[in-house]
Protein backbone atom coordinates (compact mmCIF):
# COMPACT_ATOMS: atom_id res chain seq x y z
CA UNK A 1 0.00 0.00 0.00
CA UNK A 2 0.96 3.61 -0.71
CA UNK A 3 2.70 5.95 1.99
CA UNK A 4 -0.69 7.60 1.63
CA UNK A 5 -4.02 7.32 -1.23
CA UNK A 6 -3.76 8.90 -4.51
CA UNK A 7 -6.12 12.46 -4.41
CA UNK A 8 -4.66 12.98 -0.80
CA UNK A 9 -1.59 15.51 0.00
CA UNK A 10 0.90 14.23 2.45
CA UNK A 11 -0.32 16.65 5.07
CA UNK A 12 -4.01 16.04 4.92
CA UNK A 13 -3.06 11.95 5.34
CA UNK A 14 -1.23 12.17 7.72
CA UNK A 15 -4.44 14.77 9.76
CA UNK A 16 -6.93 12.45 8.68
CA UNK A 17 -4.32 9.24 10.21
CA UNK A 18 -3.44 10.58 12.97
CA UNK A 19 -7.55 11.77 13.52
CA UNK A 20 -9.15 10.32 16.88
CA UNK A 21 -12.36 10.41 14.95
CA UNK A 22 -13.12 7.04 12.87
CA UNK A 23 -12.74 8.41 9.17
CA UNK A 24 -13.45 6.76 5.64
CA UNK A 25 -12.84 8.65 2.22
CA UNK A 26 -14.42 7.41 -0.70
CA UNK A 27 -14.11 8.64 -4.44
CA UNK A 28 -16.43 9.67 -7.10
CA UNK A 29 -16.28 5.76 -8.25
CA UNK A 30 -17.48 4.82 -4.16
CA UNK A 31 -14.13 3.20 -3.96
CA UNK A 32 -12.21 3.99 -0.54
CA UNK A 33 -9.49 6.41 -0.66
CA UNK A 34 -8.59 6.58 2.76
CA UNK A 35 -9.31 4.69 6.33
CA UNK A 36 -7.80 5.99 9.26
CA UNK A 37 -6.40 3.68 12.06
CA UNK A 38 -9.40 4.98 14.45
CA UNK A 39 -11.72 3.88 11.74
CA UNK A 40 -9.62 -0.05 11.62
CA UNK A 41 -9.94 0.25 15.13
CA UNK A 42 -13.87 0.84 15.56
CA UNK A 43 -14.94 -1.76 12.56
CA UNK A 44 -12.11 -4.32 13.04
CA UNK A 45 -11.61 -4.15 9.66
CA UNK A 46 -7.83 -3.01 8.60
CA UNK A 47 -7.38 -0.24 6.05
CA UNK A 48 -5.07 -2.67 3.60
CA UNK A 49 -8.21 -4.56 3.29
CA UNK A 50 -10.35 -1.73 2.83
CA UNK A 51 -8.43 0.71 1.02
CA UNK A 52 -9.03 0.25 -2.98
CA UNK A 53 -12.69 -1.49 -2.55
CA UNK A 54 -15.89 -1.01 -2.35
CA UNK A 55 -16.82 -2.79 -0.03
CA UNK A 56 -17.37 0.00 2.95
CA UNK A 57 -20.76 -1.81 3.77
CA UNK A 58 -19.01 -4.47 5.34
CA UNK A 59 -17.80 -3.05 8.05
CA UNK A 60 -21.32 -1.61 9.22
CA UNK A 61 -24.19 -3.65 7.60
CA UNK A 62 -24.71 -7.54 7.02
CA UNK A 63 -25.90 -6.87 3.39
CA UNK A 64 -24.27 -4.92 0.34
CA UNK A 65 -26.11 -1.30 1.03
CA UNK A 66 -24.80 2.05 0.56
CA UNK A 67 -23.39 4.06 3.22
CA UNK A 68 -23.70 7.90 4.16
CA UNK A 69 -21.12 8.86 2.08
CA UNK A 70 -21.94 6.46 -0.96
CA UNK A 71 -25.62 8.51 -0.75
CA UNK A 72 -23.87 11.91 -0.96
CA UNK A 73 -21.30 11.14 -3.89
CA UNK A 74 -24.83 9.60 -5.72
CA UNK A 75 -26.07 13.40 -4.89
CA UNK A 76 -29.36 11.17 -3.00
CA UNK A 77 -32.25 13.52 -2.29
CA UNK A 78 -33.29 14.21 1.80
CA UNK A 79 -36.29 11.82 0.84
CA UNK A 80 -34.00 8.96 0.20
CA UNK A 81 -31.51 9.34 2.97
CA UNK A 82 -34.44 9.72 5.10
CA UNK A 83 -36.08 6.62 3.84
CA UNK A 84 -32.81 4.67 4.43
CA UNK A 85 -32.31 6.01 8.31
CA UNK A 86 -35.87 5.33 8.93
CA UNK A 87 -36.17 9.34 10.23
CA UNK A 88 -32.84 9.07 12.28
CA UNK A 89 -31.41 11.29 9.87
CA UNK A 90 -30.87 15.20 9.44
CA UNK A 91 -29.22 17.59 7.33
CA UNK A 92 -26.03 19.12 9.15
CA UNK A 93 -27.02 22.50 10.89
CA UNK A 94 -22.93 23.34 10.44
CA UNK A 95 -21.94 22.18 6.72
CA UNK A 96 -24.41 22.87 3.51
CA UNK A 97 -24.97 19.84 1.86
CA UNK A 98 -24.17 17.77 4.84
CA UNK A 99 -26.02 14.67 6.87
CA UNK A 100 -25.42 13.46 10.44
CA UNK A 101 -27.09 10.30 11.37
CA UNK A 102 -27.43 8.13 14.76
CA UNK A 103 -28.40 4.78 14.34
CA UNK A 104 -28.01 1.47 16.50
CA UNK A 105 -25.33 -1.56 15.00
CA UNK A 106 -26.04 -4.91 15.73
CA UNK A 107 -22.85 -6.48 14.63
CA UNK A 108 -20.67 -4.21 16.18
CA UNK A 109 -18.99 -6.23 19.25
CA UNK A 110 -20.70 -8.90 21.70
CA UNK A 111 -24.23 -7.02 21.50
CA UNK A 112 -24.23 -4.34 18.88
CA UNK A 113 -23.11 -0.45 19.56
CA UNK A 114 -24.30 3.26 18.75
CA UNK A 115 -22.86 5.25 15.80
CA UNK A 116 -23.21 8.80 15.15
CA UNK A 117 -21.87 9.84 12.02
CA UNK A 118 -21.78 12.90 9.46
CA UNK A 119 -21.34 12.63 5.65
CA UNK A 120 -20.02 15.77 3.42
CA UNK A 121 -19.61 15.77 -0.21
CA UNK A 122 -15.98 16.74 -1.81
CA UNK A 123 -15.83 18.97 -4.20
CA UNK A 124 -12.92 19.52 -7.30
CA UNK A 125 -12.03 23.16 -7.93
CA UNK A 126 -15.49 23.26 -10.53
CA UNK A 127 -17.53 22.30 -7.81
CA UNK A 128 -18.13 18.49 -9.06
CA UNK A 129 -18.62 16.17 -6.23
CA UNK A 130 -15.28 13.80 -6.36
CA UNK A 131 -16.25 12.18 -3.21
CA UNK A 132 -17.03 12.30 0.09
CA UNK A 133 -15.95 11.79 3.64
CA UNK A 134 -17.59 10.04 6.61
CA UNK A 135 -16.75 10.34 10.36
CA UNK A 136 -18.13 7.88 12.88
CA UNK A 137 -18.19 7.94 16.73
CA UNK A 138 -19.17 5.47 19.23
CA UNK A 139 -21.81 7.13 21.42
CA UNK A 140 -23.09 3.61 23.10
CA UNK A 141 -22.34 5.13 26.59
CA UNK A 142 -24.13 7.92 25.73
CA UNK A 143 -26.75 6.19 24.57
CA UNK A 144 -27.05 3.26 27.46
CA UNK A 145 -26.84 6.21 29.96
CA UNK A 146 -29.88 8.25 28.23
CA UNK A 147 -31.68 4.93 28.64
CA UNK A 148 -30.75 4.37 31.78
CA UNK A 149 -31.98 7.71 33.08
CA UNK A 150 -35.15 7.26 30.85
CA UNK A 151 -35.91 4.01 32.84
CA UNK A 152 -35.08 5.78 36.31
CA UNK A 153 -37.36 8.70 35.55
CA UNK A 154 -40.13 6.25 33.93
CA UNK A 155 -39.07 4.28 37.45
CA UNK A 156 -39.58 7.63 39.60
CA UNK A 157 -42.93 8.80 37.58
CA UNK A 158 -44.60 5.01 38.02
CA UNK A 159 -43.45 5.44 42.25
CA UNK A 160 -44.91 8.61 42.19
CA UNK A 161 -47.77 7.87 40.26
CA UNK A 162 -48.14 4.67 42.35
CA UNK A 163 -47.40 6.82 45.62
CA UNK A 164 -50.87 6.55 48.05
CA UNK A 165 -49.27 9.99 48.99
CA UNK A 166 -50.61 13.01 46.94
CA UNK A 167 -47.75 14.26 45.64
CA UNK A 168 -46.90 16.91 42.88
CA UNK A 169 -43.37 18.10 40.90
CA UNK A 170 -42.71 21.23 39.23
CA UNK A 171 -39.90 22.26 37.08
CA UNK A 172 -37.82 26.04 37.63
CA UNK A 173 -40.22 27.70 35.73
CA UNK A 174 -43.27 26.68 37.81
CA UNK A 175 -44.60 24.30 35.59
CA UNK A 176 -46.49 21.14 36.48
CA UNK A 177 -44.25 17.41 35.48
CA UNK A 178 -45.92 15.12 37.90
CA UNK A 179 -49.30 15.17 39.49
CA UNK A 180 -49.90 11.37 40.96
CA UNK A 181 -53.62 9.57 40.74
CA UNK A 182 -53.32 10.05 44.40
CA UNK A 183 -53.20 14.45 44.04
CA UNK A 184 -55.93 13.73 41.41
CA UNK A 185 -58.31 12.03 44.09
CA UNK A 186 -57.09 14.44 46.92
CA UNK A 187 -57.72 17.96 44.71
CA UNK A 188 -60.22 16.82 41.99
CA UNK A 189 -58.13 17.72 39.19
CA UNK A 190 -56.56 15.88 36.59
CA UNK A 191 -52.65 15.23 35.64
CA UNK A 192 -54.18 15.55 32.25
CA UNK A 193 -55.54 19.18 33.21
CA UNK A 194 -52.22 20.78 34.77
CA UNK A 195 -49.15 18.98 33.75
CA UNK A 196 -46.91 21.38 31.79
CA UNK A 197 -48.80 24.35 33.39
CA UNK A 198 -47.99 26.50 36.10
CA UNK A 199 -52.06 26.78 37.21
CA UNK A 200 -51.39 24.33 39.89
CA UNK A 201 -52.41 27.37 42.70
CA UNK A 202 -56.33 26.76 41.27
CA UNK A 203 -56.09 23.28 43.21
CA UNK A 204 -55.79 25.00 46.46
CA UNK A 205 -56.88 28.71 46.63
CA UNK A 206 -59.35 30.63 44.81
CA UNK A 207 -57.09 33.26 44.00
CA UNK A 208 -53.31 32.95 42.71
CA UNK A 209 -50.84 32.49 45.09
CA UNK A 210 -47.56 30.54 45.04
CA UNK A 211 -47.74 26.67 47.06
CA UNK A 212 -44.65 25.80 49.43
CA UNK A 213 -43.43 24.01 46.18
CA UNK A 214 -43.49 27.52 44.64
CA UNK A 215 -41.57 29.11 47.59
CA UNK A 216 -38.93 26.52 47.33
CA UNK A 217 -38.06 26.79 43.86
CA UNK A 218 -37.58 30.41 44.72
CA UNK A 219 -35.32 29.63 47.39
CA UNK A 220 -37.63 31.94 49.00
CA UNK A 221 -36.60 33.34 52.63
CA UNK A 222 -38.26 31.96 55.86
CA UNK A 223 -39.66 35.36 56.61
CA UNK A 224 -41.83 34.97 52.95
CA UNK A 225 -42.88 31.77 53.91
CA UNK A 226 -44.02 33.08 57.32
CA UNK A 227 -45.66 35.81 55.59
CA UNK A 228 -47.80 33.49 53.60
CA UNK A 229 -48.16 30.32 56.78
CA UNK A 230 -47.30 32.20 59.94
CA UNK A 231 -47.55 29.79 62.97
CA UNK A 232 -49.02 26.70 60.57
CA UNK A 233 -44.96 25.75 59.18
CA UNK A 234 -41.56 24.56 60.37
CA UNK A 235 -38.27 24.38 58.91
CA UNK A 236 -37.45 20.38 57.63
CA UNK A 237 -35.42 18.51 60.26
CA UNK A 238 -34.57 16.31 57.85
CA UNK A 239 -33.91 18.06 54.43
CA UNK A 240 -32.04 21.43 53.94
CA UNK A 241 -33.96 23.79 52.43
CA UNK A 242 -37.57 21.90 52.95
CA UNK A 243 -40.21 22.77 54.60
CA UNK A 244 -43.40 21.08 56.07
CA UNK A 245 -46.99 23.05 57.15
CA UNK A 246 -50.52 22.14 58.04
CA UNK A 247 -53.23 24.29 57.38
CA UNK A 248 -57.12 23.98 56.50
CA UNK A 249 -58.25 24.62 52.31
CA UNK A 250 -62.18 25.75 53.03
CA UNK A 251 -63.12 24.97 49.44
CA UNK A 252 -61.99 21.15 49.57
CA UNK A 253 -65.22 18.79 50.18
CA UNK A 254 -68.09 20.06 52.26
CA UNK A 255 -66.72 22.05 54.62
CA UNK A 256 -62.89 22.09 54.14
CA UNK A 257 -59.94 19.83 55.14
CA UNK A 258 -56.97 19.87 57.01
CA UNK A 259 -53.46 19.27 54.52
CA UNK A 260 -50.53 18.40 55.98
CA UNK A 261 -48.10 19.25 53.47
CA UNK A 262 -44.02 19.05 52.65
CA UNK A 263 -42.12 20.99 49.86
CA UNK A 264 -38.25 19.92 49.07
CA UNK A 265 -35.80 20.89 46.84
CA UNK A 266 -34.69 18.75 43.63
CA UNK A 267 -31.35 19.59 42.69
CA UNK A 268 -29.12 19.07 39.63
CA UNK A 269 -26.09 17.14 39.64
CA UNK A 270 -24.33 20.43 39.74
CA UNK A 271 -26.07 21.29 42.94
CA UNK A 272 -28.46 24.13 40.99
CA UNK A 273 -32.15 24.21 42.13
CA UNK A 274 -34.02 22.46 38.77
CA UNK A 275 -37.54 22.15 40.71
CA UNK A 276 -39.63 21.25 43.83
CA UNK A 277 -41.79 17.99 44.83
CA UNK A 278 -44.62 18.56 47.77
CA UNK A 279 -46.55 15.78 49.07
CA UNK A 280 -49.97 16.23 50.77
CA UNK A 281 -52.00 14.14 53.24
CA UNK A 282 -55.08 15.07 54.50
CA UNK A 283 -55.25 15.02 58.00
CA UNK A 284 -58.94 16.03 58.63
CA UNK A 285 -60.05 13.36 61.06
CA UNK A 286 -57.08 13.21 62.88
CA UNK A 287 -57.59 16.96 63.57
CA UNK A 288 -61.28 16.47 63.79
CA UNK A 289 -60.41 13.71 66.90
CA UNK A 290 -57.70 16.22 68.39
CA UNK A 291 -60.52 18.98 68.68
CA UNK A 292 -63.26 16.18 69.95
CA UNK A 293 -60.41 15.11 72.34
CA UNK A 294 -59.92 19.17 73.43
CA UNK A 295 -63.49 19.39 73.72
CA UNK A 296 -63.50 16.47 75.92
CA UNK A 297 -61.11 17.01 78.09
CA UNK A 298 -62.49 20.98 78.57
CA UNK A 299 -65.69 19.46 79.12
CA UNK A 300 -63.92 17.11 81.71
CA UNK A 301 -61.89 19.84 83.49
CA UNK A 302 -65.01 22.07 83.92
CA UNK A 303 -67.37 19.48 85.75
CA UNK A 304 -64.27 18.47 87.67
CA UNK A 305 -64.41 22.61 89.09
CA UNK A 306 -68.31 23.23 88.87
CA UNK A 307 -71.08 22.19 90.78
CA UNK A 308 -73.87 20.02 88.25
CA UNK A 309 -76.90 21.82 90.15
CA UNK A 310 -76.08 25.48 89.95
CA UNK A 311 -73.20 25.55 87.02
CA UNK A 312 -71.24 27.27 89.49
CA UNK A 313 -67.39 26.38 90.85
CA UNK A 314 -67.67 23.79 93.06
CA UNK A 315 -66.25 23.61 96.87
CA UNK A 316 -63.21 21.92 95.73
CA UNK A 317 -61.81 24.68 93.45
CA UNK A 318 -62.52 26.96 95.89
CA UNK A 319 -60.17 25.30 98.08
CA UNK A 320 -57.61 25.81 94.95
CA UNK A 321 -58.66 29.64 94.31
CA UNK A 322 -59.31 30.78 97.64
CA UNK A 323 -55.52 30.13 98.81
CA UNK A 324 -54.31 31.32 95.41
CA UNK A 325 -56.26 34.52 96.06
CA UNK A 326 -54.96 34.82 99.93
CA UNK A 327 -51.48 34.25 98.27
CA UNK A 328 -51.64 37.29 96.11
CA UNK A 329 -53.34 39.15 98.45
CA UNK A 330 -50.67 38.69 101.57
CA UNK A 331 -47.88 38.86 99.39
CA UNK A 332 -48.81 41.92 97.39
CA UNK A 333 -50.83 43.55 100.07
CA UNK A 334 -54.14 43.75 97.90
CA UNK A 335 -57.26 43.69 99.14
CA UNK A 336 -59.70 40.99 99.02
CA UNK A 337 -63.60 40.42 100.17
CA UNK A 338 -65.73 36.78 100.62
CA UNK A 339 -69.13 36.95 100.90
CA UNK A 340 -71.04 33.79 102.48
CA UNK A 341 -74.94 33.77 101.35
CA UNK A 342 -77.68 31.27 102.87
CA UNK A 343 -80.77 30.82 101.68
CA UNK A 344 -83.77 31.66 104.47
CA UNK A 345 -85.97 28.75 105.74
CA UNK A 346 -84.48 26.96 102.98
CA UNK A 347 -85.49 23.67 104.63
CA UNK A 348 -89.15 24.96 104.30
CA UNK A 349 -88.93 25.13 101.11
CA UNK A 350 -87.65 21.69 100.63
CA UNK A 351 -90.65 20.41 102.91
CA UNK A 352 -93.34 22.35 101.59
CA UNK A 353 -92.45 21.76 97.68
CA UNK A 354 -90.20 18.54 97.66
CA UNK A 355 -86.21 18.56 96.92
CA UNK A 356 -86.82 18.66 93.00
CA UNK A 357 -88.83 22.20 93.35
CA UNK A 358 -85.75 23.29 96.04
CA UNK A 359 -83.26 22.80 93.72
CA UNK A 360 -85.04 25.02 91.14
CA UNK A 361 -84.43 27.82 93.90
CA UNK A 362 -81.00 27.12 94.21
CA UNK A 363 -80.79 27.51 90.57
CA UNK A 364 -82.63 31.12 90.44
CA UNK A 365 -80.08 32.16 93.32
CA UNK A 366 -77.20 30.81 91.10
CA UNK A 367 -78.17 32.77 88.35
CA UNK A 368 -78.90 35.52 90.32
CA UNK A 369 -75.21 35.46 91.73
CA UNK A 370 -73.81 35.54 88.01
CA UNK A 371 -76.01 38.27 86.99
CA UNK A 372 -74.50 40.61 89.67
CA UNK A 373 -71.02 39.32 89.32
CA UNK A 374 -67.92 41.62 88.34
CA UNK A 375 -66.02 39.92 85.84
CA UNK A 376 -62.58 39.91 88.08
CA UNK A 377 -65.39 37.49 91.00
CA UNK A 378 -65.90 34.06 91.21
CA UNK A 379 -68.89 32.19 92.75
CA UNK A 380 -69.17 29.14 94.29
CA UNK A 381 -71.34 26.42 96.09
CA UNK A 382 -69.75 25.82 99.20
CA UNK A 383 -72.28 23.18 100.42
CA UNK A 384 -76.59 22.69 100.30
CA UNK A 385 -77.51 26.03 100.54
CA UNK A 386 -74.80 27.68 101.13
CA UNK A 387 -72.70 29.81 98.58
CA UNK A 388 -69.40 31.93 98.63
CA UNK A 389 -68.32 34.90 96.66
CA UNK A 390 -64.60 35.64 96.22
CA UNK A 391 -64.14 39.72 95.47
CA UNK A 392 -59.89 40.27 94.47
CA UNK A 393 -59.08 43.88 94.60
CA UNK A 394 -62.23 44.43 96.46
CA UNK A 395 -62.66 45.72 100.28
CA UNK A 396 -65.67 45.24 102.85
CA UNK A 397 -67.49 47.99 101.52
CA UNK A 398 -67.49 46.80 98.20
CA UNK A 399 -68.50 43.40 99.17
CA UNK A 400 -71.54 44.97 100.88
CA UNK A 401 -72.25 46.85 98.02
CA UNK A 402 -72.35 43.35 95.82
CA UNK A 403 -74.03 41.58 98.87
CA UNK A 404 -76.92 44.04 98.68
CA UNK A 405 -77.53 43.70 94.67
CA UNK A 406 -77.69 40.65 94.74
CA UNK A 407 -79.72 40.25 97.75
CA UNK A 408 -82.50 42.76 96.35
CA UNK A 409 -81.96 40.82 92.88
CA UNK A 410 -83.03 37.31 94.42
CA UNK A 411 -85.86 38.22 96.50
CA UNK A 412 -87.57 39.86 93.40
CA UNK A 413 -87.48 36.60 91.67
CA UNK A 414 -89.65 34.27 91.89
CA UNK A 415 -89.76 30.28 91.18
CA UNK A 416 -92.87 28.73 89.54
CA UNK A 417 -93.75 25.12 90.99
CA UNK A 418 -95.14 22.53 89.10
CA UNK A 419 -98.65 23.64 90.41
CA UNK A 420 -97.90 27.03 89.18
CA UNK A 421 -97.62 28.34 92.61
CA UNK A 422 -94.68 31.16 92.80
CA UNK A 423 -91.91 30.33 95.36
CA UNK A 424 -90.39 32.96 96.98
CA UNK A 425 -87.23 32.99 98.76
CA UNK A 426 -84.74 35.42 100.38
CA UNK A 427 -80.95 35.12 101.33
CA UNK A 428 -78.43 36.37 104.07
CA UNK A 429 -74.99 37.41 103.09
CA UNK A 430 -72.33 37.52 105.37
CA UNK A 431 -69.25 39.84 104.03
CA UNK A 432 -65.47 39.97 105.29
CA UNK A 433 -62.49 41.51 104.79
CA UNK A 434 -59.28 39.75 104.10
CA UNK A 435 -56.95 40.55 107.12
CA UNK A 436 -52.83 40.01 107.48
CA UNK A 437 -53.06 36.61 109.50
CA UNK A 438 -56.20 35.25 107.87
CA UNK A 439 -55.82 31.53 106.57
CA UNK A 440 -59.07 30.12 104.36
CA UNK A 441 -60.57 28.36 107.13
CA UNK A 442 -60.72 32.01 109.35
CA UNK A 443 -61.43 34.40 106.24
CA UNK A 444 -64.66 31.92 105.88
CA UNK A 445 -65.77 31.31 109.36
CA UNK A 446 -65.58 35.28 109.89
CA UNK A 447 -68.08 35.33 106.82
CA UNK A 448 -70.46 32.94 107.96
CA UNK A 449 -70.52 34.47 112.02
CA UNK A 450 -71.61 37.28 109.54
CA UNK A 451 -73.83 35.79 107.98
CA UNK A 452 -75.24 34.05 111.26
CA UNK A 453 -75.90 37.63 112.84
CA UNK A 454 -77.71 38.47 109.34
CA UNK A 455 -80.24 35.90 110.12
CA UNK A 456 -80.20 36.92 113.54
CA UNK A 457 -81.58 40.23 113.51
CA UNK A 458 -84.59 38.86 111.03
CA UNK A 459 -82.27 37.48 107.47
CA UNK A 460 -82.75 39.25 104.04
CA UNK A 461 -79.83 41.02 104.75
CA UNK A 462 -76.39 41.82 104.30
CA UNK A 463 -73.33 41.97 107.49
CA UNK A 464 -70.15 42.78 107.08
CA UNK A 465 -68.04 41.19 109.94
CA UNK A 466 -66.34 43.58 112.37
CA UNK A 467 -69.08 46.44 112.16
CA UNK A 468 -71.54 46.96 114.45
CA UNK A 469 -74.28 45.48 112.16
Amino acid sequence: MPDHPEGCSLSLFQLLEGDPVATVVIDAEHRIVHWNRACAALTGLAAAEMVGTCDQWRAFYADNRPILADLLVDGASGERIAQLYGGRSRPSESIEGAYEAEDFFPQFGSSGRWLFFTAAAIHDAEGRVVGAIETLQDVTERRRAEAALRDSEACLAQIVDGSSVAMLVINAEHRVTHWNRACEVLTGRLARELIGSDQHWEAFYPTRRPIMADLVVDGASEAAVDRLYHGRYRPSALLPGAYEAEDFFPHFGDGGRWLFFTAAPLHSPAGEVVGAIETLQDVTERRRAEDALRDSEERYRKLSLTDPLTGLFNSRHLRDKLHQELERAGRYHRPLCLLLLDCDHFKRINDSYGHLEGDKVLQALALAINRCLRRSDSAFRHGGEEFIVLMPEAGAEAGRVLGERLRACFAAEAVESASGEAIRCTVSIGVAEYRADDDEHMLIRRADEACYRAKGLGRNRVVVAGSDD
